[in-house]
Order: C-alpha cells, then sequence, then structure tokens
C-alpha cells in the first residue's frame, strides 16, 4: 500500500511538473500574441470583412475586420485649431533642454477626449514617445510651444513649421478603400491571422502621420 501512494504521489507530481513547463513555453508566444500590432501603410484591395494592405515596410498582409473594428478619418488640421483645452496626441523626439519637438500633431473631438492619455514610448522614430493629453499653455508669440497635460504627469512640446498636423474625426468602413493610407492597430492570433481594432484612415488623400 505504501508503494502504491509513493508511486501515484510521484506521477502526481510529475504531471504537475510537466504541466507547469508547458505553461512557461506557452506563455512568451501568448503574451506576445496579445500585443497589438501598428502597421502602417495603404489599402489595395477589400472585399467584405477581409483587406489587403501593403505596409510600409514593403510587405503585403491580409487584415479581418469585424463588428468591433473602430474606424476613424484623418483630415488635415492647421496649427490655429490647436487651443487651450484642445485634447491631442503628439508623437515626439527628445530636446536636450527636457522639451519635445513633435514629429505630428493629430487632435481628437471632444468626444473622443480621454483617449490614450498619458506618455509612452512610440515607434515613429528613434527614441520616439507619444503623447496624449489636453493643452494647457499655449504659446505662439516665441515659436509654437504647447504644454501638454495628462493623468500624472505634463509635457512641453515644441511644433516645428513643418510638423503635419491632422485632425481625427468620426469614420466608418465607407472610408476603406482601395489607395487610401491608413495607420492601424491590428491583434496577431496564434496561428498569425491578423484582426483590426481600430483604423485611421486618411480622407481626400490625407497620408495620417502617426
Amino acid at each position: 500500500m505504501k508503494m502504491t501512494i509513493s508511486k501515484r504521489v510521484r506521477d502526481t507530481l510529475l504531471i504537475s511538473s510537466l504541466f507547469a513547463s508547458a505553461l512557461m513555453i506557452a506563455s512568451p508566444s501568448q503574451a506576445q500574441d496579445a500585443t497589438p500590432t501598428r502597421v502602417r501603410g495603404a489599402i489595395t484591395a477589400i472585399e467584405g470583412d477581409v483587406m489587403q494592405v501593403h505596409t510600409k515596410n514593403g510587405e503585403d498582409l491580409q487584415v479581418n475586420l469585424n463588428k468591433d473594428t473602430v474606424v476613424r478619418g484623418v483630415t488635415l488640421g492647421e496649427v490655429s485649431e490647436i487651443k487651450p483645452g484642445s485634447y491631442i496626441g503628439s508623437a515626439a523626439v527628445p530636446l536636450p533642454d527636457g522639451t519635445l519637438k513633435a514629429l505630428e500633431i493629430h487632435v481628437f473631438p471632444p468626444e473622443l477626449a480621454g483617449t490614450g492619455d498619458g506618455h509612452r514610448a512610440f515607434d515613429l522614430g528613434k527614441d520616439s514617445s507619444m503623447t496624449n493629453g489636453s493643452v494647457g499653455d499655449l504659446v505662439t508669440s516665441n515659436g509654437r510651444t504647447i504644454t501638454v497635460n495628462y493623468k500624472g504627469g505634463q509635457k512641453k512640446i515644441v511644433i516645428p513649421d513643418d510638423v503635419p498636423i491632422v485632425n481625427l474625426v468620426p469614420g466608418d468602413r465607407t472610408l476603406l478603400k482601395p489607395g487610401v493610407k491608413i495607420v492601424m492597430q491590428a491583434q496577431k492570433a496564434s496561428d498569425g491571422a491578423l484582426s483590426a481594432l481600430s483604423i485611421s484612415a486618411g480622407e481626400n488623400g490625407v497620408a495620417p502621420p502617426m
């Protein structure tokens, strides 16, 4: 009886160990799949819920659309449209004095205020970051400098004259046509299939600069 119980214990421990090892092997892949993929490119074809995209990196991707895919339009904007209280996002790179130099500015409509609030690393260029928040101070007499406030912090951003400024506006799937330039957040499944979470689509030939 003691030998039988001992064998059962050993078998249980072995199974538990193998199960734990399997989880350790699977977890990194599952975590990677859970991280959204950012795609920049142009739509080459769309049929039903399947969209073909040629990326800036030269890849040709097939992306699935679903009922939860959010579509927004991207239109040209002006720096004069940015005022205290405007909710904006800006990809930027650091300057020696600690301020940020904008690579682009996108202005959210009031109903989307609070979207992506915060400051984080971004992939638009070396050392680039993304800051989403509400505009506080706005200085135009000595260059164009804005203070962006977000939960838990504040950043000062300088806007060079040649920086693209766009508006994010509500949109729908009618914006998704061959030739339209997009920036997309997509989820990769375990089998490699991509599903679009959100798509920012340029209107009237606009290329989303984000």
